[in-house]
């Protein structure tokens, strides 16, 4: 094909373009201005119900959060003390254990000490 056809045929695609644009712009149903106005009136209700409804979920879930942070908060801390006590008790004893088994071990050294004398 040469330049010359192809510009012939560009004209009558453009037209046919147009011709179909406006006979499809002819089959819309266009809003009246009521129309229009009723649904950006319940456009704008629908997203001010869903604002509101997603801000009281938020203060809700935040309220839940901090509460539940800090209630979960507490308890580890509290187990954390609890365990820190629990192995400090358990190191007393087995000090106090190993003390005793000392002192019982030098006395009988002592013991033997003074009986060879």
């Amino acid at each position: 094909m040469g330049k010359a056809e192809k510009n012939e045929k560009t004209p009558k695609k453009q037209k046919h373009f147009w011709k179909d644009f406006k006979a499809e712009l002819k089959k819309v149903i266009w809003p009246t201005k009521n129309q229009v106005i009723n649904n950006t009136i319940i456009v704008i209700v629908i997203v001010l119900i869903i604002t509101a409804i997603v801000f009281v979920l938020d203060l809700a879930f935040e309220a839940l959060n901090t509460y539940g942070i800090d209630k979960l908060k507490t308890k580890v801390q509290n187990q954390v003390v609890n365990e820190v006590e629990e192995n400090n008790n358990t190191n007393n004893v087995s000090n106090e254990e190993n003390n005793s088994a000392e002192n019982e071990t030098a006395n009988d050294t002592a013991n033997i000490e003074n009986v060879s004398e």
